[in-house]
């Protein structure tokens, strides 16, 4: 399993590529952590860096590469269309919607965490992993903010 996460005392970014439970020694801090997760068989149900039982999944892809891959298409495909070159921009529209399909199919999900920000790889997503909902990261965004002003 590979973990990805942020230490909690001073945010320097951790990785761990072992099996959990685990320690974990910041090496900025010196914060020590014991990563023990409820239940990692068959799928995570709590959040082994801080325990949130709110898990969502998501595609493993950096989302400004994806953004990127749609505005160059869009961009060509407004150019060929500016010098009425029909067949190419329905070949670039079409070509850039397979390309899409061919990645969402090919690229593995990943299980995070809405409060730590964790991020879990090479475990199955199980039925309480639905993907991103905004109204509970919000939640948890207004929580670290008001964590953030009480300090």
């Amino acid at each position: 399993m590979n973990v990805r996460f942020t230490c909690p005392a001073c945010e320097q970014p951790g990785q761990l590529q072992t099996p959990l439970p685990a320690e974990w020694v910041c090496p900025k801090c010196d914060q020590a952590l014991h990563l023990k997760p409820e239940n990692a068989e068959p799928a995570l149900t709590a959040c082994a860096v801080c325990g949130n039982a709110e898990l969502y999944r998501r595609k493993d892809f950096p989302q400004t590469l994806g953004v990127t891959i749609l505005a160059l298409c869009c961009v060509a495909s407004t150019a060929t269309y500016f010098y009425y070159q029909q067949w190419w921009t329905w070949s670039i529209l079409i070509g850039s919607a397979v390309f899409d399909c061919l990645l969402y199919l090919l690229v593995k999900d990943v299980i995070v965490c809405y409060r730590c920000d964790a991020h879990y790889r090479a475990l199955p997503a199980g039925s309480k992993h639905q993907p991103f909902e905004l109204t509970t990261f919000e939640r948890y965004r207004q929580e670290q903010m008001r964590r953030k002003q009480l300090q």
